[in-house]
């Protein structure tokens, strides 16, 4: 542990370094979900990052190779309009969102999600008007852990029991996978919709 000294004129108090963490933190809310009547498959991440609460879209890091997947999979890239990609996904019966209404993380990374801050969405009254939701897949391992720990355990058996496949985060801090290997990954959503 590291200790912190105030410059004065603070009083010549030292505290640990982590208390100074949370100060740092950021409160960050995420967005409503993106969903159709016939929506049967859900995508759920954590948190929108730092660039996309900024432009109000999912997935508006340019980095993030979830728009680039989508396009390769049901022709909803970058090349369109945001509110024409969220219409390809809904008419495709997909519904998107994220597992987090709100938590505290300084910066994008899931990482940093100070997880004792972090409150779920309501996915009782999502899965009761979306009740054909009949798979879950999650953008990396963070929305799958929240998810299972959090949410999951408070759901009814019904909605409990939706299968769920974890895929690997589209992030660009996940790089150790290309972008056609994700892509090839992200497929098996195809299977699902059809």
């Amino acid at each position: 542990m590291t200790w912190v000294r105030f410059p004065s004129p603070a009083p010549d108090i030292l505290i640990p370094d982590q208390a100074r963490i949370s100060s740092n933190m950021t409160e960050v809310s995420g967005f409503p979900p993106v969903a159709g009547d016939n929506a049967i498959v859900l995508v759920l991440g954590s948190m929108p990052g730092v660039r996309s609460l900024e432009e109000q879209q999912y997935y508006a890091q340019p980095r993030n190779a979830f728009w680039t997947i989508m396009d390769g999979l049901f022709q909803a890239g970058v090349n369109l309009p945001y509110q024409k990609r969220l219409d390809v996904l809904r008419a495709s019966g997909i519904a998107l969102w994220d597992v987090l209404q709100s938590c505290e993380r300084p910066g994008s990374l899931d990482s940093s999600i100070n997880e004792s801050t972090a409150m779920p969405n309501d996915f009782v009254s999502f899965f009761e008007k979306h009740d054909r939701i009949r798979q879950i897949f999650f953008n990396g391992q963070t929305a799958s852990r929240i998810y299972l720990g959090k949410v999951q355990p408070n759901l009814d058996s019904r909605f409990a029991s939706i299968p769920c496949v974890v895929l690997p985060s589209t992030s660009p801090a996940h790089a150790s996978m290309t972008i056609g290997e994700k892509s090839r990954k992200w497929s098996i959503i195809c299977n699902a919709i059809s």
